[in-house]
């Protein structure tokens, strides 16, 4: 078992699976944005004084807040992963600084899409 004070690390493997791990995460994320943008842009409805091409409230509220959910439980669920790989005594930094991107990606894009609902 390695001390976590040790700064070896290395572990291709895990780092290969954190990575999929987030990068799948994010896909996601960008594919509801999408298809939000998709489902508001192409309502029907005349929208030419809204601030916002999206202007349909369902689909603004599917754009501002399922987005940065998909990234919250990616960043718990890669955290939760962290958690146990620790309990089995494995290199649980990298789960962790996966964890950690996403939810400071989440962060970044409810600070930013907030303003859709404002």
């Amino acid at each position: 078992m390695t001390q976590d004070v040790e700064k070896r690390w290395n572990d291709p493997r895990t780092a290969r699976k954190a990575t999929g791990y987030a990068v799948g995460v994010i896909v996601v994320a960008l594919a509801l944005m999408g298809a939000a943008i998709l489902w508001g842009t192409n309502s029907g409805q005349d929208c030419t004084d809204a601030a916002f091409a999206v202007c349909t409230d369902p689909a603004r509220q599917i754009l501002v807040f399922g987005p940065a959910l998909v990234l919250l439980l990616g960043g718990l669920g890669a955290l939760l992963t962290a958690y146990r790989t620790w309990k089995r005594g494995g290199r649980w930094p990298i789960w962790q600084g996966a964890g950690w991107a996403l939810l400071v990606l989440m962060v970044v894009y409810a600070t930013i899409s907030v303003r859709a609902v404002i």
